[in-house]
C-alpha cells in the first residue's frame, strides 16, 4: 500500500472517531480529548496533504454526528456516439456534475448541476456506477468521497454563462481531451461509453 495514503486513512478514521465522540460522548472531559484529537487529526491531513490547516478544517471538521461520505453526481450525456463534457475555466474538461445538495435527491442534483454547468434540461435515465472516489480519482481528498455516474438524456436547453464553466461539447471515445482527473478520468468515461453502447444491458458498477 502507498504509504501516502495509509496515513490519510488512518487519518480519516482518528477523524471520524473523535467526531462521532464528540457528538455522542457524556463526559465533558472525553469531549475536550476528542476535540483535541480532532485538532491533531486536522494537523496531520494538513502536513501530509500539503492543504492549509484552515481549508483541512473547513472540509474535514466542520460536521457534526456520525461521517459519512459525501456525494458527487456526474451525468452521462450521449450525442451522436459522443459523450457530452464541460469546459472548466482552467481549460480542462469533466463531465457536468458536483456535490450533492441536502435538499435534493441524487436525480435531481444530477439535472440541477447539468443545467448550471451545460445549461441542457436532461432526463435521467439510469445508474452507470457508484464508486470510491479513493479507488479512481487523484489527488487523495481529506475525506471520502461517493461518485454516482447517472446516464442521462439532453431534451432541450442551451449554453448560458456561468461562474463555473466556458463551454461544452461533444466527444468521441478516441477524441477526449485533457480531463479534469481530480473528477473524472479517462476510465471513467470509457466506463460511460460502455454503458451507454450496452443499453439495457449494462449493470450498474459498484465499488
Amino acid at each position: 500500500m502507498d504509504t501516502k495514503k495509509m496515513w490519510v486513512d488512518m487519518i480519516v478514521e482518528l477523524q471520524s472517531l473523535a467526531q462521532a465522540g464528540l457528538a455522542y460522548g457524556k463526559d465533558a472531559y472525553d469531549k475536550e480529548r476528542y476535540k483535541r484529537i480532532r485538532e491533531i487529526s486536522a494537523e496531520m491531513m494538513s502536513h501530509i496533504a500539503d492543504i492549509p490547516l484552515e481549508k483541512v478544517k473547513g472540509l474535514f471538521c466542520n460536521e457534526i454526528g456520525y461521517q459519512t461520505p459525501k456525494i458527487d453526481t456526474r451525468a452521462a450525456i450521449f450525442k451522436d456516439d459522443k459523450i457530452l463534457l464541460v469546459q472548466e475555466k482552467n481549460g480542462t474538461w469533466s463531465l457536468p456534475g458536483g456535490w450533492c445538495d441536502v435538499t435534493v435527491s441524487v436525480a435531481e442534483n444530477t439535472i440541477k448541476e447539468v443545467k448550471e454547468e451545460a445549461g441542457l434540461d436532461v432526463i435521467v435515465k439510469s445508474v452507470i456506477a457508484i464508486q470510491d472516489r479513493e479507488k479512481h480519482n487523484l489527488p487523495i481528498y481529506a475525506y471520502r468521497v461517493c461518485k454516482i455516474f447517472m446516464l442521462c438524456s439532453a431534451v432541450g436547453g442551451n449554453f448560458e454563462p456561468n461562474i463555473e464553466t466556458i463551454g461544452f461539447a461533444y466527444f468521441a471515445e478516441d477524441e477526449i481531451p485533457q480531463l479534469a482527473t481530480e473528477k473524472n478520468n479517462e476510465e471513467q468515461i470509457k466506463m460511460c461509453f460502455a454503458s451507454y453502447r450496452a443499453g439495457e444491458e449494462w449493470k450498474t458498477l459498484f465499488d
